[in-house]
């Protein structure tokens, strides 16, 4: 089971922030997304559509606090996400979707998501991909060195997912 440690922030400088980003970068993306949540006892359940590319059901276990958190996360390619969407919606019942536009920027192990998401703003999010045995303070050590060099302030941290946000 893949995790990773990752924090959530309102973008403070936008553009300032992106140009960071893309010197700190190996390689980025331009992905457009669709999230759709499914009701969950415990977890997150989404089938994210990723157009022009793959979708995949990710189930994922993470605290809704502020600031570096650890998720741990399953994800599973979907070859029919049209049908998996109405199974799913009709065993669970349908949560909130989330569409956004995101900037992908990968720097060693760690994904710098630049969100547009539809009806909240702009984002920054932070991933850093833990390897088997690595320690919690290892990765938010990595987290801290990437908010220092995108100028992402405490004050700018978020609780909880984007469906959390949408009304």
């Amino acid at each position: 089971m893949p995790s990773n440690i990752e924090i959530k922030a309102r973008a403070g400088d936008w553009e300032r922030q992106l140009e960071l980003a893309r010197t700190l970068a190996d390689k980025t993306e331009e992905l457009t997304q669709e999230d759709t949540f499914f009701n969950c006892p415990e977890g997150r359940l989404k089938l994210r559509e990723i157009k022009g590319g793959e979708s995949y059901l990710i189930f994922y276990l993470r605290s809704d606090l502020k600031g570096p958190k650890g998720s741990v996360y399953y994800p599973s390619p979907v070859k029919d996400p049209a049908t998996m969407k109405s199974l799913l919606g009709a065993a669970l019942g349908f949560g909130k979707t989330v569409k956004k536009k995101r900037r992908l920027f990968l720097a060693g192990a760690t994904r710098i998501h630049f969100d547009e998401v539809e009806g909240l703003g702009r984002f920054i999010e932070l991933e850093v991909c833990m390897k088997t045995g690595a320690g919690l303070a290892e990765g938010e050590a990595v987290v801290g060195s990437f908010m220092e060099r995108l100028g992402i302030a405490e004050k700018d941290l978020l609780e909880g997912a984007y469906a959390d946000m949408l009304v």
